[in-house]
Parts: structure tokens; C-alpha cells; sequence
């Protein structure tokens, strides 16, 4: 391996091209360590800091992953959604049995919070308006990969399992019409990117001026009234969007007019 000086591209922008070549083609796997900075710095004939920034770079796109005091990693993990929230409706509601198989999904708290603006403007309430909120945590085996919250209106589910800090052996949705009386009919999504918060930088394990996308998802009854308005985070660069879809065939012209004469 080795840069060429004369390039337009920053050292350390070549070096995390070569790094990701050979990972793609597999000479490092995922969860596989990588060698240290110093021997890679040896590798290329670069200082250092010179390796530590693409390193860096490869961090923030998602390709590696770093264990302080174990070394950096080839990151395996990459999340795919599928087609944002409608897996958890229809017959395959709930999270999709592939992804089952992959993820851990871990009730981290239960109880009222303030309502985030976002939230507030869902259910038409108020900033900072107490609501019930479950908080939840999706891992991997090595590494958190979604951070979310689900939240419904005290008048909905006060006294009711939705505000027991215990998790439910079916999907939430369904918990969530029992405990309410009310039928999840229609939903949408909104998706957004931007900077991670400072506690979901730590809680998602990357680097502060990581981008991460950001789900917004409000499920409604019969009578458009707000149900339940849930939240989920992901690591921007270890999370892909794929939506397959059916296209139009082209509409069939009309035949002319029999009284319409041509020519």
C-alpha cells in the first residue's frame, strides 16, 4: 500500500480509499481488527496523525468502528430499513424476521416526559406537556444501532401496561389498541437527517459530527386522531433506506371517437 504525494487528494482521503478497497474485496472482514496506527503508518510511509485522520474519516462514513483500548475494527453492521414503519402493521407487523434474527431491541425506561416539540405538534399539544413515554435501545452483538421512543396521551394510558416498564411479547402496536380502545388505521412517516445529539452520539457510540437519520412516525385512528407518535435515531452512515415499489404501466390510449372523422 502506498500514496502517491503528487495526487490531488489528501494522503489521508487516499488512504481511506485503499483502506475500504481492501475491505470490500475482503481482506478484512467484519469484526475483523485492523493493524495499529503505527503499523499502518509504517505501511503507507506516513506520519501517524496522518492515518489516525482517515481512520477518522472511515469512523464517520460508517466502514470502521473503534474499541478504546482494543483497537479499530471492520464495522459489520449495516441497518436496513425497511420501508421506514410499515413492517410493524399488516401481516408482518412487528420488526421483519430477518432483522429479528440481527437485532435486540431493550426497554430502557418508562414513565412521563416532557413532549419534545416534534411530539407536541403530532398530538396538538403544548411544549413540554407531560406524556407518557417508552424508551427503547436496538443493539447488534457489537454495537447499538437505534435509539427511539414511543409516546402516547396520559388521557390514553394512564393505569394502563403501556406505562409498566415491562416489555410485551407482541408488537407494541397491538398492546397499544387493546390499552387504548382505539384502532391504528392510518400513518406517516417523516424521515430527516442532522447532527446527533450529545447523548445520542455516546448512547449510539459514534463520533459527534456523525450524521444521523431521524424517524418520525405518528399513527393514527379512524378519526385521524394521533394514537402513539414514535421517534427512532439511527447512525446516518450505517443506515440504509431501500423502498421497492411496483411501476405504472402505461395508460391504454382511448379509441377515437367512431364519429369523428380523419384524414
Amino acid at each position: 500500500m502506498q500514496i502517491n504525494p503528487g495526487a490531488a487528494e489528501f494522503p489521508h482521503r487516499q488512504i481511506a480509499a485503499q483502506l475500504t478497497t481492501r475491505i470490500r474485496r475482503g481482506d478484512w472482514a467484519p469484526g475483523e481488527r485492523l493493524p495499529s496506527i503505527p503499523a499502518m503508518a509504517e505501511m503507507f510511509g506516513v506520519a501517524k496523525q496522518t492515518v489516525q485522520r482517515a481512520v477518522d474519516q472511515l469512523r464517520v462514513e460508517g466502514v470502521l468502528i473503534t474499541k478504546p483500548g482494543s483497537g479499530t475494527y471492520v464495522r459489520g453492521t449495516r441497518r436496513r430499513l425497511n420501508r421506514l414503519s410499515r413492517g410493524r402493521y399488516g401481516g408482518f407487523r412487528g420488526y421483519h424476521t430477518d432483522l429479528a434474527a440481527r437485532y435486540r431491541q431493550q426497554l430502557v425506561s418508562v414513565g412521563r416526559s416532557p413532549a419534545p416539540p416534534e411530539v407536541a405538534d403530532a398530538f396538538g399539544v403544548s411544549d413540554g406537556t407531560e406524556l407518557v413515554c417508552r424508551r427503547h435501545l436496538v443493539r447488534t452483538e457489537d454495537s447499538p444501532v437505534e435509539v427511539g421512543a414511543s409516546w402516547f396521551l396520559p388521557a390514553d394510558a394512564a393505569g394502563t401496561s403501556l406505562e409498566r416498564a415491562e416489555a410485551f411479547g407482541r408488537p407494541l402496536y397491538q398492546e397499544a389498541e387493546e390499552a387504548t380502545g382505539r384502532r391504528y388505521v392510518t400513518a406517516t412517516d417523516t424521515i430527516s437527517a442532522r447532527q446527533p445529539s450529545r447523548e445520542e452520539a455516546e448512547t449510539l457510540q459514534i463520533r459527534p459530527d456523525t450524521p444521523v437519520l431521524h424517524l418520525l412516525h405518528v399513527a393514527y385512528d379512524g378519526a385521524h386522531k394521533p394514537i402513539e407518535v414514535a421517534q427512532a435515531t439511527w447512525p446516518g452512515p450505517m443506515t440504509t433506506l431501500t423502498e421497492e415499489y411496483q411501476v405504472p404501466a402505461p395508460a391504454a390510449e382511448p379509441d377515437p371517437d367512431p364519429g369523428l372523422v380523419l384524414g
